[in-house]
């Protein structure tokens, strides 16, 4: 294989790349505020309610004693919170960065 031909397979492998990480790039934030959407609606905040009551009453059905089998789903909502709201601050918006040469660059992510 010639050096010429070598070079065409780089750029045409640097091509593609850049093609997956636009695409990435564009759909990726919009994907990620489409599941906190559903994280922090009203409808996920009664799920999640309910989903710590059905814990609890499994708890305490299985024998837990009751301050047990509330410090338990007590830490099982604090799991579920922690979560959400790590996600929550997570940056998916335009930022600003320095780009290699010292100019700020703005850009959408």
């Amino acid at each position: 294989m010639g050096e010429t031909e070598r070079r065409k397979y780089k750029i045409k492998d640097a091509e593609e790349i850049a093609e997956v990480f636009e695409a990435l790039s564009t759909h990726l934030p919009n994907m990620i505020r489409s599941i906190l959407d559903s994280l922090f609606s009203p409808q996920a905040a009664a799920d999640m309610g309910k989903a710590v009551a059905e814990f609890y009453r499994s708890l305490k059905e299985g024998g837990i004693p009751e301050e047990e089998a509330l410090k338990m789903a007590k830490s099982y909502l604090s799991t579920l919170t922690s979560w959400g709201e790590m996600m929550k601050g997570a940056r998916f918006g335009p930022t600003t960065s320095k780009h290699a040469y010292g100019r700020e660059e703005k850009k959408e992510e």
